[in-house]
């Protein structure tokens, strides 16, 4: 049985509806924004894996890479995106979220660029959906940010800067990678109970034991992808750990 075609909630997308949606548990406000790559040969191809019952996944929209938006999940049902993921404390990121998947082939091409008419069209619909919910911005998040290790995108090549120019997400300019003193795994004491307290009060799923473990390597290099992507290595060095804490200071 096919879905039923609705009508778009970004008043531009096209409608292909997808049958992989429910509704949001507890009627659970959207609060979150949550970006990924499709990581597929084509747009094509990822637009009908989402949309077919055989994927048993699904986000609200995809953005292809000519600036194209397709709707697929009404904003306001729960889609099958994030999987098994967390952020500040709750692990049902899907029925707090709108998924996007943004067209690009991602780690396993060689993190091919975002071309411009798709990053035009996605801020677009970026400030459309914050129009709507009382979405913070520093829950406008990477997949990568509420499933460390297991999910990568949308990738060290991704333009979170340009985002927060027009208003959509968390940014402060990285600090400068330079020497001195640094954290990495196998390491442990107060000072890596510190550092993972800083990235749990962020949101990251991590435990603050003061043991620097695959884990805690695994959240650094989340937050290296999203807000220092010069060097994604897992190393807390002074570069992420400053950056880190600027953020931190400026949330409200």
């Amino acid at each position: 049985m096919m879905p039923e075609i609705f009508k778009a909630d970004f008043e531009t997308a096209e409608i292909c509806p997808s049958p992989n949606f429910g509704p949001r548990k507890d009627d659970r406000a959207i609060d979150m924004l949550l970006l990924h790559y499709t990581g597929m040969d084509s747009g094509e191809g990822a637009q009908e894996w989402l949309c077919s019952e055989e994927s048993q996944v699904s986000s609200h929209y995809i953005v292809h890479e000519d600036g194209r938006v397709v709707q697929m999940v009404r904003e306001a049902d729960r889609a099958w995106h994030a999987g098994n993921s967390f952020w500040k404390g709750e692990e049902d990121t899907n029925s707090r979220s709108i998924g996007i998947e943004i067209v690009n082939g991602g780690h396993p091409a060689g993190l091919p660029d975002y071309p411009k008419a798709q990053m035009a069209s996605l801020v677009k619909l970026c400030q459309s959906i914050l129009s709507r919910y009382a979405i913070p911005a520093a829950h406008v998040l990477a997949h990568s940010d509420v499933a460390p290790i297991r999910k990568l995108d949308p990738g060290e090549n991704f333009d979170w800067k340009l985002l927060a120019q027009a208003g959509v997400g968390h940014w402060t300019e990285p600090t400068a990678i330079a020497g001195g003193r640094y954290f990495s795994e196998g390491e442990t004491g107060q000072p890596i109970e510190a550092l993972q307290a800083m990235f749990r009060l962020y949101g990251y799923r991590i435990d603050v034991d003061g043991v620097f473990d695959a884990k805690t390597k695994g959240v650094v290099e989340a937050f290296q992808r999203h807000f220092r992507p010069k060097r994604v290595d897992g190393v807390a060095d002074m570069s992420t750990i400053d950056t880190l804490h600027r953020l931190l200071s400026a949330l409200p």
